[in-house]
């Protein structure tokens, strides 16, 4: 919802602050006031195209700047996180757009600078203009075929789920079929490559960790002479004579000379400490005879140390290919093998998957009928629900209609099926082209809305549309310019009606210059215009309520502010509007 704007030096507005409420509000004024500025500064608010002949006359720029309440899972909220947008202190969004005197242009959002399109995108989830000049949402093939799904609801939203989830498998099947057909001859060469790597792995076989283990065996091997040095070095200091030393004494006889000269001893501490070397003797024996076992197990085998350096050999063969050790290779020839099972260009795995291929065509051209059968009887109730709202829109000869016909698919399509014998595009939302028509007068030809209807009329196809569509737009700021062009009377009440009930559901922004609209709004804007002591014209926006909102009602009724006649007019038609306001106040919009 827009529950602010501040407009500065756009046109002949040198500055403004609009608080709009939750429901309706109209603005109002004489001509030329500067009612459209409140639209235009919506259109830059929304990224529109910036232009400097709008900035106000002796200015420096024209700033705008809106504050919406957005939920927090609201796709509003989710586009400014993705800018990097921050919340105001109120949980608020404040987006300002400036244009200077030269035309350049800058854009906020929640305290960032980001590009215009990040205003646009915030704009498509919240806000809506209509309006005689505008590219309307609506106008659009895409939005239109959206408007007639959200209204067709469950009985459209369950077909097309359907829908998707078999073509996203049908597209994936598609894809992957002429992805190997034309890459068959390159996915072969590479499929050589990873035979003959999976070939030279097999022949070696290669097991985790070998190339670890035999670098320490072929390292013992190779140093055996010192190791049996070391280790008879140690073995003659533990435990005493060997053949190269017969006379000297090691640390287990020494040790058992301790023991005996302690035992012997009347004092019992002494007497203590043999335990001790008790202990100490027991682990002398034993590391004693390990070195032992060692040097029987030490012997010099150069032809086991040849076959050692020949595995390492054919192992770095390997290696140097394939990754830098030996469960790096395999791991790679693991891959491999998946890597081959994903990539068979055989006729016959060929074959298979054009055989899928065209079972999940099938299907698909089964759920495409069902929703276009949903479309089709949704497109007739919505075109003879608009139609019913035009008779009261000063519109009563014109036809709404909605065309649901089949999207042609061009010859080199890759998503097209086959439907009834012809080529449709299976694009992501259906095999429909739908498109929203209007037949001005009857025997009249059916034409788009936007080139069977005058602008005036558009606004109130527009109008029509959003009222029939209310529940399920999801949309919360809609903004209708002109909408009551060319119109008056009861066709006048009629129109004020229809925004009164539009705001239960939405938030209604309207530019008028009819009472009988006016008077149906929730919050009443007045632009005024006034020349300065400096000659420059420039205009305010004032709230008007109760007297005020009288005399203005009664000037807009050709000027009759000052008399009573106009008076008397302009309060009857408030009463009447309190009236039907407080008769359809059932499911009325919360106080946001």
């Amino acid at each position: 919802m827009l529950a602010e704007m501040h407009i500065q030096g756009l046109g002949v507005i040198d500055g403004a602050t609009l608080e709009l409420h939750p429901g309706l509000t109209v603005v109002t004024g004489e001509t030329g006031a500067g009612k459209t500025m409140v639209v235009t500064g919506l259109h830059l608010l929304s990224g529109g195209r910036a232009d400097s002949s709008r900035v106000r006359s002796g200015a420096s720029r024209a700033v705008v700047e809106g504050r919406f309440a957005v939920e927090l899972d609201s796709g509003a909220a989710g586009v400014a996180g993705e800018a990097g947008a921050e919340p105001d202190d109120d949980g608020s969004l404040i987006a300002v757009r400036s244009v200077n005197a030269q035309g350049r242009s800058r854009a906020h959002l929640g305290g960032r600078s980001v590009p215009n399109t990040v205003l646009s995108e915030l704009a498509d989830q919240v806000l809506a203009v209509h309006g005689q000049n505008d590219q309307l949402r609506l106008l659009r093939t895409g939005e239109q075929r959206s408007a007639l799904d959200r209204f067709a609801g469950a009985t459209v939203e369950n077909p097309l789920a359907e829908y998707r989830r078999v073509r996203a498998e049908w597209i994936e099947v598609v894809r992957e079929l002429a992805d190997r057909r034309q890459r068959s001859r390159e996915l072969e060469r590479e499929a050589d490559l990873l035979r003959h790597g999976l070939s030279e792995i097999e022949t070696v076989a290669p097991q985790p960790g070998e190339d670890a283990e035999l670098t320490e065996r072929a390292r013992r091997l190779s140093d055996i002479d010192q190791l049996r040095e070391v280790a008879t070095g140690a073995l003659s200091s533990v435990s005493g004579a060997t053949e190269e030393d017969p006379d000297s004494t090691g640390a287990v006889t020494l040790v058992g000379q301790a023991r005996r000269l302690l035992g012997s001893a009347e004092d019992p501490r002494l007497r203590e400490l043999e335990g001790r070397l008790a202990e100490a003797a027991a682990v002398l024996s034993d590391v004693g005879a390990d070195l032992s076992s060692y040097l029987e197990d030490l012997q010099a085998d150069p032809a086991e140390l040849e076959r050692i350096l020949a595995r390492q050999a054919e192992l770095k063969q390997l290696t140097r290919k394939y990754a830098e050790d030996v469960d790096g290779v395999l791991a790679w020839a693991e891959q491999a093998r998946a890597r081959l099972r994903g990539m068979d260009t055989s006729e016959e795995a060929l074959a298979e998957l054009a055989a899928q291929r065209d079972r999940l065509a099938e299907q698909l051209v089964e759920h495409a009928r069902t929703l276009t059968a949903a479309r089709v009887e949704a497109a007739g109730r919505l075109a003879k629900a608009v139609t019913d709202e035009l008779a009261g829109l000063a519109m009563a000869q014109a036809e709404f209609d909605v065309s649901v016909t089949p999207n042609r698919a061009g010859s080199s399509d890759s998503e097209a099926i086959t439907l009834d014998g012809e080529p449709v595009r299976a694009g992501p939302d259906g095999v429909d082209d739908v498109e929203m028509l209007l037949r001005s007068h009857p025997g009249g030809p059916a034409l788009p809305i936007h080139k069977g209807a005058s602008g005036g009329e558009l606004s109130r196809v527009m109008l029509g549309l959003e009222v029939v569509l209310a529940d399920a737009d999801t949309v919360p700021t809609l903004v209708f310019d002109e909408v009551d062009a060319g119109v008056g009377g009861r066709a006048a009440v009629e129109i004020g009606r229809r925004l009164a009930r539009l705001s239960r559901s939405h938030q209604v922004l309207v530019v008028t210059h009819l009472p009988q609209v006016a008077a149906y709004a929730d919050r009443h804007l007045v632009v005024d215009k006034a020349t300065g002591t400096t000659g420059f014209t420039h205009s305010d926006v004032r709230v008007v309520a109760d007297e005020q909102r009288v005399s203005e009602l009664a000037r807009m009724l050709a000027g009759l502010d000052s008399t009573e006649t106009g008076r008397a007019h302009a309060e009857e038609l408030l009463a009447v509007a309190d009236r039907y306001k407080a008769e359809h106040a059932g499911g009325n919009h919360p106080e946001r």
